[in-house]
């Protein structure tokens, strides 16, 4: 019970961040994905239902504040959620380097899956520009971002969870 509050005050204090101050470090407008970084760090740590499960309170978060058709960033996410729980499995990703390569292609992984239901919504948008201009800067930018991230979510459950085993993979 306490893992999973602690899990959902985590969540929903990074989307309010999410929401709210990363506008503050925006790289010519390109914010990273702080939904994201947990969305890998949960399905690493804990599998692929936690990883589905912090995708779909996030996403809603980014959905109902965003401009976006409710469910867009959901559905990206948990995609994304149990594709990393899965293939993590079967990868070592105790090593740092592995973890960035991981959300590297998560990050990228939910900018093509967002960018192309956007483009079956609205089929007049240029998908290429968006890409470019906004997916791949994003994907490096959440991908450097991640370290720091994992580390203090794997602190803040070391010292509140008082979590005994170490969670799969989430060493910092």
């Amino acid at each position: 019970m306490r893992k999973n509050a602690l899990w959902l005050i985590l969540v929903v204090i990074a989307a309010l961040i999410q929401t709210t101050w990363l506008k503050a470090i925006a790289i010519r407008g390109v914010e990273p994905n702080l939904i994201l970084v947990l969305v890998v760090y949960f399905a690493i740590a804990s599998g692929e239902e936690r990883g589905m499960f912090t995708g779909v309170l996030g996403g809603a978060f980014q959905d109902v504040s965003g401009a976006s058709i409710l469910g867009h960033h959901v559905v990206c996410l948990v995609l994304v959620g149990y594709g990393v729980g899965r293939l993590t499995t079967r990868l070592i990703t105790e090593h740092p380097a592995v973890k960035v390569a991981v959300v590297f292609t998560a990050a990228l992984t939910n900018g093509l899956l967002y960018t192309f239901i956007e483009y079956v919504q609205s089929p007049g948008s240029n998908p290429i520009s968006k890409i470019l201009a906004g997916v791949i800067p994003a994907t490096f930018y959440t991908a450097l971002l991640s370290p720091v991230v994992f580390l203090l979510v794997y602190l803040v459950e070391q010292r509140l969870g008082r979590a005994k085993p170490k969670p799969r993979g989430a060493t910092p």
